[in-house]
């Protein structure tokens, strides 16, 4: 990606080398999170996703700062044209874009939803509009998953800014009307097409930032082939030996690939309506 001498966002929290104290009882905390998740056979950032109403016992007041290292740089870059392209979409549809908060923290941090710890992987929190990510995981994304390069991180952000496009629109409000009342199965099925919907909305940005010159050769490669890595049955197949698509919360590789593809072949957010079409 062509990234260097481009605006860098002024909504970052760098909480990185911060220490928190963990709640000693918590209303919805990571050790709760992830001990629920690993009940139902799920990814513990879909239920950090889907918290509504339970905040953090520990309060954060980081001012926002310009981040001096070279990944942090980075990722404030691409969050910044995160912020330009999603502006002039909405702008485009006759609506206004407010940006998320892009948190870079360390090992663990409180959120409005909860308590957020590397180990779930980056995450969208709607209570408090904040996109959460160790940058750790890229370096977990090149090796665990073989996803290297520039453009995979930056889709994975992407992806996250995805999930505040939905709540703008009110697409989450929609899925939580929708899940009530309805069993775990189906469930778990909507929680796939709104993670596939991010996905799509990722290459939505991938496109507007290719007719822009950003990107380079092999940067939608790397892109497709992050998708393709992280699709839930890559990781139960890594972590358990088997794959279990009743379980799925992110949706398949073939169906990351597909979803992402599209956006990026689209560039229309029209396209990316996973609860109509066959996902």
């Amino acid at each position: 990606m062509r990234w260097r001498g481009e605006r860098e966002s002024t909504n970052v929290e760098d909480r990185r080398g911060m220490s928190f104290g963990r709640p000693a009882a918590i209303g919805g905390g990571s050790i709760v999170v992830v001990l629920l998740a690993m009940l139902l056979g799920v990814d513990p950032r879909a239920i950090l996703t889907g918290l509504q109403g339970t905040g953090s016992d520990v309060q954060v007041n980081v001012p926002t700062s310009q981040p001096t290292d070279e990944m942090g740089k980075f990722v404030s870059t691409v969050f910044a044209d995160l912020e330009d392209t999603w502006t002039g979409i909405f702008k485009e549809h006759g609506e206004t874009f407010h940006s998320p908060t892009l948190v870079l923290f360390t090992d663990a941090t409180p959120t409005e939803c909860g308590y957020g710890e590397s180990a779930m992987g980056p995450f969208y929190c709607p209570i408090d509009e904040k996109v959460y990510i160790d940058l750790g995981f890229y370096q977990e994304l090149d090796q665990r998953f073989g996803a290297p390069g520039d453009f995979a991180q930056a889709y994975v952000l992407a992806h996250e800014v995805g999930h505040h496009v939905q709540k703008l629109l009110g697409i989450m409000d929609r899925i939580q009307r929708m899940s009530a009342g309805l069993g775990e199965e189906d469930t778990r099925a909507l929680s796939v097409r709104q993670e596939l919907q991010a996905d799509c909305l990722a290459g939505v940005w991938g496109a507007y930032a290719a007719r822009r010159g950003l990107l380079e050769p092999g940067d939608v490669e790397e892109g497709l082939r992050a998708a393709a890595a992280i699709g839930d049955d890559v990781i139960q197949r890594q972590t358990t030996g088997r794959v279990v698509p009743e379980t799925w919360t992110h949706g398949s590789s073939a169906q990351r690939l597909k979803w992402l593809k599209r956006g990026l072949d689209s560039g229309n957010m029209d396209d990316c309506d996973t609860f109509e079409d066959n996902p």
